[in-house]
């Protein structure tokens, strides 16, 4: 069935996954993407062997991955293969605060975006990946669906550029997330 608008579908009886468990990255620089990706999900190194690093944020085993073999080949810019992945936080105040605390480590997002469901920052780690830091910007479903049917995204999908120095002193000031997150219009 089509829809005119984008919209967060019923459930499907199709068996799902309980969670996403992890991912892996190949690499020539192991243990500086190691190192980053501990400092960006606020994680440790539960195994590291010859070879591989695995991490995790959690009580998960490993959520990440990082694997350095000889004859790995250099990323390839502008390919087809994955864009990005991405990592939710609870609330603007939590990303607002992985914000802070990756900029005092010299970790600068490549972009900030509204995109409208999300408020997103994207940073690169050593090898060039894209990795978002995300927190959602409605409550419900029903309030994001109600929100997609007004065809806002539809005709802004991507979203706009925001400044999350801004976003940081106006949540300091007292403004509610409730309102910096409401997704802006070009």
């Amino acid at each position: 069935m089509s829809h005119a608008y984008a919209h967060v579908p019923e459930p499907n009886t199709a068996p799902k996954p309980a969670y996403f468990a992890h991912i892996v990255l190949y690499s020539k620089n192991r243990a500086e993407m190691t190192q980053w990706y501990c400092d960006v999900l606020g994680a440790q190194v539960m195994g590291d062997a010859e070879g591989i690093s695995f991490i995790t944020y959690d009580d998960e085993h490993h959520r990440v991955a990082i694997i350095e073999r000889d004859g790995i080949g250099d990323k390839v810019a502008n390919t087809v293969g994955m864009a990005h992945f991405a990592y939710s936080y609870d609330s603007l105040a939590d990303l607002i605060a992985i914000y802070g605390h990756l900029k005092g480590k010299g970790i600068d997002p490549v972009r900030q975006i509204n995109h409208g469901p999300t408020t997103s920052l994207y940073y690169h780690d050593p090898d060039g990946n894209s990795v978002e830091l995300q927190t959602d910007n409605f409550d419900s479903i029903e309030a994001l669906n109600a929100w997609f049917a007004t065809g806002a995204f539809n005709r802004e999908p991507i979203g706009v550029l925001i400044d999350m120095d801004d976003l940081t002193a106006r949540l300091e000031a007292g403004e509610p997330e409730s309102e910096l997150k409401k997704p802006l219009q070009t």
